[in-house]
């Protein structure tokens, strides 16, 4: 199981599981989490899912929150 996290037009989100099983988390200031209101496809794999939350949150940007970025690697 690997987890990645991503600055999404500023805000953070992490994403858990594997291909096929992938569960999205906002995260808190304080190191809290909480379950996201969205899903992420079966065939969407690590390598997009970057690409993924910015085609999915694309309405979110602001001309100072214009991109979003993985943060780490993950672990497992």
């Amino acid at each position: 199981m690997q987890e990645c996290r991503f600055n999404v037009f500023g805000t953070l989100i992490a994403v858990r599981g594997d291909p096929g099983a992938w569960r999205a988390f906002y995260l808190g200031a304080e190191g809290k989490r909480r379950p996201a209101d969205f899903i992420i496809p079966d065939d969407i794999e690590a390598d997009a899912l970057c690409e993924y939350l910015a085609d999915l949150f694309h309405e979110e940007a602001t001309p100072r929150n214009n991109t979003t970025t993985q943060l780490d690697a993950g672990s497992p």
